[in-house]
């Protein structure tokens, strides 16, 4: 019987301490772009990828593609 009491206090510990993380957690505003989360795997590798052959950063142009310039 006194193994039953150790596990639910056990217990009742380890629900404590989850609270006070998930409260920890909200208060830090942790949960504010949760979405977020599931792509940032991606971007590490689009900023690790090379760039293919004739991929450069050209020059833009103001003059709408015709020739000319202001």
């Amino acid at each position: 019987m006194e193994l039953t009491w150790i596990a639910v206090l056990a217990s009742l510990l380890m629900a404590m301490a989850a609270v006070c993380v998930f409260i920890f957690a909200v208060k830090k505003n942790y949960f504010r772009n949760i979405e977020d989360a599931k792509y940032q795997v991606f971007w590490s590798d689009l900023e690790d990828r090379p760039l293919p052959p004739g991929a450069g950063v050209e020059e833009q142009r103001n003059d709408g593609g015709n020739g000319k310039s202001r």
